[in-house]
């Protein structure tokens, strides 16, 4: 592995750690919103998400042994849930219909808190990737100054 392959790694880990700490943040924004009835745009909040598409890296002739460029993670797009919006029976809510419905966010508090775990783990998972890509930099500095 060069050093280049070495950087290029630390670069598709920094990618992933990106994109999953802007994954986190659109969950607590769920969140944080799953009893918003009224928004900006007048009707309830909906549930948003992102969509990830990989970066592909043909800068400089810098590919993998399997001829994939390297590249790593990026955010494309945040886009709304487009499932339908729950009614709730609550005829004293302010946003509440002549027939006393209130139209609730799509937002499932239990399946919010599966996605903030996934995205937790997957950031540990390119942090850890990062350091072991880091150590073995240093290793590499460390014996082409001639250390032990």
């Amino acid at each position: 592995m060069t050093l280049m392959n070495l950087l290029s790694g630390m670069d598709i880990s920094a990618s992933g750690l990106s994109a999953e700490r802007q994954r986190m943040d659109v969950v607590a924004n769920n969140i944080a919103n799953a009893n918003t009835t009224r928004t900006e745009a007048g009707g309830p909040y909906r549930r948003q998400h992102l969509v990830f598409a990989a970066v592909l890296d043909a800068q400089q002739g810098r590919f993998s042994r399997s001829s994939d460029p390297l590249g790593g993670v990026r955010v494309v797009a945040m886009e709304e849930d487009p499932s339908e919006l729950p009614r709730v029976f609550n005829p004293g809510h302010p946003d509440a219909d002549e027939e006393g419905f209130v139209t609730m966010p799509n937002v499932k508090i239990p399946n919010e808190m599966v996605d903030l775990m996934t995205a937790s783990r997957a950031y540990e998972a390119n942090l850890k990737a990062l350091k072991s890509l880091r150590a073995m930099a240093e290793q590499t500095l460390s014996l082409l100054r001639g250390g032990p």
